[in-house]
């Protein structure tokens, strides 16, 4: 089955069909969308999201039953759903419509006050971690495999083949110290596996997920990597969000020991390797990102 097609008219005939209060309002798509979800601005105060492809539609049934579970647990302000729509109107997914949170991207640069930043996002990590996991969704292939061990050959980008194949594509590319990455990569996969309980885990904790107002971290957004596993994967933004000046903050305020932090290492940089032929890295801008990420990664090993 191909991807369903997704624009403004298909939404607004869902919303008149399923939602019809909702479907005079104002609707336009939402301009850094991602590329598991379209997302629509709806109104001044709600967004519609919808699943771009059949393995993400296990996202809408975590989001909606476990966010307003979690939500009043959690330190920072999180998508909050309003209702669930069914396929319909020629899309054949489930979908959800969510209130609106006001802020702006966060991003490394536009931190006020990066220690007290690091301390709010390992406020939320250390708040999500000790909830109760019971019933929560384990590694799946609708939560990209989030909180399963470094490593383990799945559908992921974390899986071992996978990540060598990537560094030998850079090395042949020259794009990389090929040397320092298998290195950061191997101690990870060396570390002790996590023998704690399960845990609650966001699983994709970096730009785009997080929003600031004024400066300063204020919510955590989309939740389809939502699960119950390895927490050492809510680390991942140390190195992929946080200045270099922060990352110790965070990490004593997270009270990870040095095999979990050594796995989140790995799995940040599984998730930062820039191979020419991912279509992930087709803009400049997410190479040179990558790269300055990867350049944090190894200077911390």
């Amino acid at each position: 089955m191909s991807d369903p097609f997704i624009d403004t008219d298909v939404v607004r005939r869902l919303l008149a069909a399923q939602f019809p209060r909702w479907a005079e309002l104002p609707l336009a798509p939402v301009a850094l969308s991602g590329m598991d979800n379209a997302t629509y601005r709806l109104g001044d105060d709600m967004s519609v999201r919808l699943p771009r492809h059949r393995r993400w539609v296990g996202q809408v049934e975590a989001e909606q039953r476990w966010l307003p579970w979690l939500a009043p647990q959690l330190p920072l302000a999180v998508s909050e759903p309003l209702g669930r729509g069914e396929p319909g109107e020629g899309y054949p997914f489930p979908w959800s419509v969510y209130r609106w949170l006001e802020g702006d991207t966060a991003t490394t640069g536009s931190l006020t006050d990066p220690l007290r930043a690091a301390a709010d996002l390992a406020g939320f990590v250390t708040a999500l971690r000790s909830i109760d996991p019971t019933g929560g969704p384990g590694p799946r292939l609708s939560n990209a495999f989030r909180g399963e061990r470094v490593g383990t050959e799945c559908d992921s980008l974390f899986a071992d083949s996978l990540v060598r194949s990537k560094i030998e594509k850079l090395k042949v590319a020259g794009l990389v110290d090929s040397d320092a990455v298998t290195a950061v990569w191997d101690e990870a996969l060396a570390a002790p596996a996590w023998d704690g309980p399960p845990s609650w885990v966001h699983g994709d904790l970096a730009t785009g997920n997080l929003l600031s107002v004024d400066g300063r971290l204020s919510a955590v957004i989309d939740f389809g990597t939502l699960a119950v596993g390895d927490p050492a994967v809510d680390l991942l933004p140390a190195w992929l969000f946080l200045p270099d000046e922060a990352r110790g903050a965070f990490r004593a305020a997270v009270d990870v020991d040095d095999a979990t932090w050594a796995r989140g290492r790995g799995l940040a940089l599984a998730g930062s390797l820039p191979v020419p032929d991912d279509p992930f890295f087709d803009d400049p801008a997410r190479v040179t990102a990558a790269l300055r990420h990867l350049d944090a990664i190894i200077t911390d090993h």
